[in-house]
């Protein structure tokens, strides 16, 4: 499950917070990103990662994009795994948020707010890149934000 925070300003911009990992991995840019837990539904693990890895409230307002992805289970450090197990599906989360401060957990280093063409040239996965660019259209559709034209998918 991976979830983008946003902010829109007072001139309807958007801002996407992106984050760099901490660990000995590769220290790569993504969006909050997390497993669901015993029956947690897709929905509930994108509140609980997303105040664990960066302080928002459970209660933002959180919207399900259509855009899923298939991770294979050998992209995570976890062990363990059921031999029957090949992929997991990544399920993508939009949440806006009133305040762009946010409280990082040790899961990352730093984080940024970016605009769009910023964002989707800083991320190192596709999948979420398509996300991003799934909520920029949905936001803009709904007249959230002005971008004056279709946003690039790269």
């Amino acid at each position: 499950m991976i979830v983008i925070p946003y902010w829109i300003s007072n001139a309807r911009e958007a801002r996407y917070a992106v984050f760099r990992r901490s660990g000995l991995a590769p220290r790569y840019w993504q969006w909050i990103a997390g497993g669901g837990e015993s029956d947690e539904t897709p929905l509930q693990a994108a509140r609980r990662e997303s105040a664990e890895e960066a302080g928002i409230f459970e209660s933002a307002r959180f919207t399900a994009l259509k855009s899923v992805a298939s991770i294979p289970v050998s992209n995570f450090a976890e062990t363990g795994w059921p031999d029957w197990l090949d992929v997991i599906p990544e399920y993508a989360f939009g949440v806006e948020v009133d305040d762009p401060a946010l409280t990082l957990s040790c899961e990352h280093v730093d984080y940024r707010w970016l605009r769009y063409e910023e964002a989707i040239g800083t991320l190192k996965w596709d999948s979420n890149k398509t996300a991003l660019w799934e909520l920029r259209r949905r936001l803009t559709r709904a007249a959230r934000i002005d971008i004056g034209r279709e946003p690039p998918i790269e």
